[in-house]
């Protein structure tokens, strides 16, 4: 009897398109979560900040706007990764207002979680009844509130807690926790998972948000640099402005050419930490996004003056940069990423560890 119930609860999963697996949830979610952080907060910020320097009030409304739809932006994205449909999707607005705005500092992380949960539920219930213009969006936004009243606030404060402890810890111990946080966002970022969502699901900014971008652009300068005679100013564009995870496929197949842009991001991370004090004061989202569309370069420049709402309640200030911060800036993401893994990669390259063609896109 269990054995009949179970067979007919999977073949229910499978007719609702509801998948449980870490890859729906911990790479589309959660990338798909990315992209509607970056569509409403991170543009927002961006437009915000163009308008305050340049006194045009219409731009700062409209950043304003944008930045205050973060949450709803980010539950539809999570809907859409997970083929909701169109009942489901629609009533993840009101989902995302209520988890994001529930989860405080670490709403991002709260609207992932409750996003799925109530995503799910709704898929469940959808075109099931003869009602479900009134089933599909009661349950749904149901689910999804209660959700975010109940464990939204705790997981606010828990990933509040954990971005707060790794930005205390960075200023306590730069050397060290520069490689650490640099070397991991980087990883991250290259790896199927969104490295700008841990990042805004964390709060990362100050010291530790500069050492995220530092490795995010070792990530994406290094293998852009590190496989120009392969794929020439194609791959250089597509990889340094575009993603790293393009090399994927071929770092399964030899993970030894993943070493440069690692080693490149051990390196640039503590510089970025110790000597040039870089800092990542914007939208978090900022931190884990490198090079891509120059967005970690864009959120470090407005952070100089305009901090957000996160890096002003750690204790951040506008400042007027200097020629050492812009001189900073462009080693940490441009230039050291570029020579650093050209020169590991060459080493390589010479004992054979990396192969002509290795680092070929396909």
């Amino acid at each position: 009897m269990k054995r009949v119930m179970c067979m007919k609860f999977k073949e229910f999963l499978k007719r609702k398109n509801i998948v449980i697996s870490g890859r729906r949830y911990g790479v589309d979610a959660l990338g798909a979560m990315a992209q509607g952080l970056f569509c409403s907060l991170l543009i927002g910020t961006i437009i915000k900040t163009i308008g305050q320097q340049a006194g045009i009030d219409f731009l700062v409304r409209v950043g304003q706007y944008a930045s205050e739809m973060a949450g709803p932006a980010m539950a539809i994205a999570i809907g859409y990764a997970l083929k909701a449909d169109p009942l489901v999707l629609f009533s993840l607005s009101v989902v995302g207002w209520s988890a994001n705005a529930e989860g405080g500092a670490g709403g991002p992380l709260a609207v992932l979680v409750v996003a799925i949960i109530a995503c799910e539920f709704g898929k469940a219930v959808s075109k099931e009844t003869r009602v479900d213009i009134l089933v599909t969006p009661l349950v749904t936004i149901l689910v999804g509130v209660s959700l975010s009243i109940l464990i939204a606030p705790p997981i606010g404060r828990a990933a509040s807690y954990v971005g707060n402890l790794i930005m205390w810890a960075t200023n306590l111990r730069p050397f060290l926790m520069g490689i650490l946080v640099s070397v991991l966002v980087g990883v991250a970022l290259t790896l199927p998972i969104s490295s700008a969502a841990i990042c805004a699901a964390f709060g990362l900014t100050g010291l530790a948000g500069g050492a995220a971008v530092a490795g995010c652009c070792a990530q994406m300068v290094g293998f852009a640099i590190l496989s120009f005679r392969e794929n020439r100013w194609g791959g250089l564009v597509s990889q340094g402005i575009g993603t790293s995870m393009l090399q994927m496929g071929n770092i399964v197949k030899n993970p030894r050419i993943w070493i440069p842009p690692i080693l490149a991001s051990a390196i640039t991370g503590p510089i970025a930490t110790c000597v040039f004090k870089m800092q990542m004061n914007g939208a978090p989202v900022s931190s884990g996004m490198g090079t891509c569309g120059l967005v970690g370069q864009i959120g470090v420049i407005t952070g100089w003056f305009s901090p957000s709402e996160q890096a002003l309640s750690m204790g951040a200030a506008p400042i007027s940069p200097t020629g050492v911060d812009w001189l900073g800036l462009i080693l940490i993401c441009f230039i050291l990423p570029g020579v650093l893994s050209w020169l590991f990669g060459l080493i390589l390259r010479r004992i054979g560890w990396i192969r002509e063609g290795d680092l070929k896109l396909s």
